[in-house]
């Protein structure tokens, strides 16, 4: 198609109503897709999530001055809350990132994450993928930080940076959502305030804590680093610290495995909400809330409700 042809070729309007496709579905995008795929598995797609208020905006936007500055190009998926509820920063935090704009070598997508598990829009994916066929060479995701996207973009990206700050109550509050399983690069930023080097210190003996227990050569040692994002401070070993974690997936095969873990995933993903959606189309809503209403009087539980609904649809 046109738009997939153009947006190839560089033609940044066409790129962007690529994306708006592609985040509204639909059989053009699939087709859309389909075209764009051969020319993916290029950029390095780098995750930065962590706690509201450590600055991860701030950050990726410093990083990604940093990327230009040594010549390479980026794209940038912001990933934000669909609700001003949800604690998170709206759109309008990408104001930030305004003097990024007109660079022809960094592309910006402010992506709402619609409620969906773990942050992440569910098109984030694709939209990645789009950004990586158009030849960017780095790929920034910044997520909200909040209930499981942790984990999903630790399955989206190659190289995951947590960002930790300090003055947030908890110094190692991290550590309880589980991030030390998922970073490969860790930073304190704000690293100016009062409590940073508590922080980082507190950070470091819970990787000892893990490293301790693990010396296999293939397992990556995540740095700590600190930085101060509105100064540029620290950016430099940050940008660094991902392309020796690049190096390391690479030359320890890590990369190949990684890749076939996220296709793994992101299949499963696709056939659960395939098939999900032809056996709601093929039993038809009025049947399905008539299971509902046997399950909420007690009448029937819902394994064996959902197992009637499957025979159902197996026998038409």
């Amino acid at each position: 198609m046109e738009l997939v042809t153009a947006a190839l070729q560089g033609q940044r309007h066409a790129l962007a109503r690529l994306l708006s496709l592609i985040e509204n579905d639909g059989r053009e995008a699939r087709t859309a897709l389909s075209a764009l795929y051969p020319h993916t598995g290029h950029a390095h797609i780098v995750g930065v999530t962590g706690a509201p208020g450590t600055g991860k905006s701030t950050l990726v936007n410093a990083l990604a001055k940093e990327i230009r500055a040594q010549g390479k190009t980026v794209g940038i998926v912001a990933v934000d809350p669909s609700s001003p509820f949800t604690g998170g920063a709206l759109l309008g935090d990408r104001i930030r990132m305004s003097d990024l704009a007109g660079d022809p070598g960094i592309f910006i997508r402010s992506m709402a994450s619609r409620g969906s598990l773990g942050g992440l829009a569910r098109a984030t994916a694709d939209v990645i993928k789009a950004l990586d066929a158009a030849g960017f060479e780095i790929v920034l995701v910044e997520t909200v930080g909040a209930g499981q996207s942790e984990v999903e973009i630790a399955r989206t990206a190659h190289t995951t940076l947590v960002v930790e700050a300090p003055g947030l109550g908890d110094d190692v509050q991290a550590l309880k959502a589980g991030l030390m399983e998922i970073a490969d690069v860790l930073l304190v930023n704000k690293a100016d305030r009062p409590g940073a080097a508590k922080t980082a210190r507190a950070l470091e003996a819970v990787i000892h804590q893990h490293t301790a227990r693990r010396r296999d050569p293939h397992v990556w040692q995540p740095p700590i680093i600190q930085t101060i994002a509105l100064d540029g401070t620290g950016i430099p070993e940050v940008l660094n610290a991902i392309y020796q974690h690049r190096e390391h997936l690479l030359s320890t095969g890590m990369w190949e495995v990684q890749e076939r873990a996220r296709v793994e995933s992101e299949l499963l993903t696709v056939l659960r909400q395939e098939l999900l959606a032809r056996l709601q189309a093929q039993v038809g809503e009025e049947r399905i809330r008539a299971w509902v209403g046997r399950i909420a009087q007690r009448q029937v539980d819902v394994y064996t409700a959902a197992q009637a609904l499957l025979d159902k649809e197996s026998e038409g």
